[in-house]
């Protein structure tokens, strides 16, 4: 049974002027190390970074319905990617308390780029 839909974009200029403004510290701030490691593995990483925030913000989205999610950090929900594989959620603090509390057995993700904008598309179910 689903139990929650979240969906986002982000403009890739955005994530370009937040890491030329910001930098290192904006990174520490919005992604786990693994994520920031992914995007700058890649030709463009703001437009993997991007991606990623959409996810958070789409997971975000899917988990919202209490109080205590409403205080999900950008550290308590990942983009796990890996070779030949879709990339997946892991629920860490908060996040997984209101996985846990809604049931959560299996969460989609789905991540999708233009030259100019990220978008993601999260489901959980139960």
């Amino acid at each position: 049974m689903i139990v929650g839909v979240g969906i986002d974009l982000v403009e890739i200029a955005r994530v370009e002027r937040l890491l030329d403004g910001k930098g290192q510290r904006a990174l520490d701030r919005l992604f786990l190390a693994d994520e920031v490691n992914y995007a700058k593995g890649r030709a463009r990483p703001a437009m993997h970074l991007a991606a990623r925030l959409a996810a958070k913000e789409a997971a975000f989205k899917a988990l919202s319905g209490s109080d205590e999610a409403r205080l999900i950090g950008w550290h308590e929900v990942e983009v796990v990617s890996q070779p030949h594989r879709a990339p997946q959620l892991r629920y860490h603090g908060r996040a997984a308390a209101r996985a846990d509390e809604l049931g959560v057995k299996r969460s989609h993700l789905s991540l999708t780029h233009t030259d100019t904008t990220a978008g993601a598309v999260v489901v959980i179910e139960t």
